[in-house]
């Protein structure tokens, strides 16, 4: 049994909402957006949190209220529900256009979408309260809104990774089957995906996984011991660059003020530097990552050394004169 609802919001958060579905690669088969499927997720990972922040919310501030004592219950009630609405409502760009979202849905959506209907709306519509709680998940920063659209992605690794089980699963984007020791979870501050840091069963290699676009995820009954030395070596990667486990090499970069001032500047995807001498920037950072990164800086950051990541960025720089003479 399906029904529709249309759910009215801005054209600001409805391309936001589709931006995301996108992001978490939510397609159908002809590859175009399916909003629908995303938010349908949405609705069933984050509605009971959404409820229960709200309550905590309103809770809150009607304490503060009720402490005015000129004013009485149902008036301090009514304050402190305007407030949480209006809190809410920051989140949206009201000089945006007004746009339409006809949702279809069934199953666990359905039932949670009649739950609301019957027993959450008091003093707003429907349409309200599902623009309101997209509003609120919205405002998470993105690692964050990952981990609820793929809840239950989530709840299986890290009782996997608590138990030392080894897990195995598919992915949507490279075919076959992988088994997988997991150790943890880390968000790449490049990208703002999550992934998993494991070690391969088969061939002991580590490697990394977007949590995203893992699918038939089972943990196996074979346990296994983690090694300090291999779990230590993913938490620094973890915190360098969780979405590769390609090794890192040991670069130096020759920069001129110009560079220094742009390499301040340009935050996304910087290399942490190990140290600097003058002129000289130390890096021990992917040589992919340090190439992505420098190619913007032109004459103004030379790579001294290793010797294949200034060649790379040479034949980059030599392709981009010839395209251009």
């Amino acid at each position: 049994m399906t029904e529709k609802y249309k759910i009215y919001l801005t054209e600001d958060t409805k391309t936001r909402l589709i931006n995301d579905a996108e992001l978490f690669e939510f397609l159908r088969k002809d590859d175009t957006v399916n909003l629908n499927g995303f938010l349908k997720e949405l609705i069933v990972n984050y509605w009971d949190f959404y409820r229960n922040s709200n309550e905590e919310l309103l809770s809150s501030i009607l304490s503060e209220i009720k402490s005015v004592k000129s004013l009485k219950d149902k008036e301090a009630s009514l304050i402190a529900s305007k407030m949480v609405e209006l809190y809410i409502k920051r989140q949206e760009d009201t000089g945006s256009k007004s746009a339409v979202v006809t949702l279809t849905l069934s199953g666990e959506s359905l039932k949670i979408v009649r739950l609301i209907e019957n027993n959450l709306l008091k003093d707003t519509s429907l349409s309200g309260y599902i623009k309101n709680m997209f509003l609120s998940y919205l405002s998470i920063p993105r690692s964050k809104r990952e981990a609820i659209i793929f809840k239950d992605t989530y709840d299986v690794l890290n009782e996997a990774i608590e138990e030392s089980r080894e897990i195995t699963f598919t992915s949507s984007t490279v075919r076959g089957k992988f088994g997988i020791q997991p150790y943890l979870i880390a968000t790449s501050k490049e990208e703002q995906f999550s992934y998993l840091l494991g070690c391969d069963v088969k061939t002991g290699k580590l490697r990394s996984f977007r949590i995203s676009r893992m699918r038939d995820i089972f943990i196996t009954s074979a346990s296994f011991n983690k090694s300090k030395e291999i779990e230590a070596e993913l938490i620094e990667r973890a915190a360098k660059s969780p979405h590769t486990m390609i090794p890192e090499v040991h670069a130096v970069v020759k920069m001129t003020e110009a560079g220094k001032r742009t390499f301040k500047m340009i935050i996304k995807d910087r290399p942490a530097v190990t140290k600097i001498e003058g002129d000289l920037y130390y890096f021990d950072w992917s040589e992919s990552a340090l190439e992505n990164y420098f190619r913007r800086f032109g004459e103004d950051a030379v790579v001294i050394k290793p010797k294949s990541l200034k060649s790379k960025l040479r034949n980059y720089y030599g392709d981009a004169y010839k395209a251009y003479t």
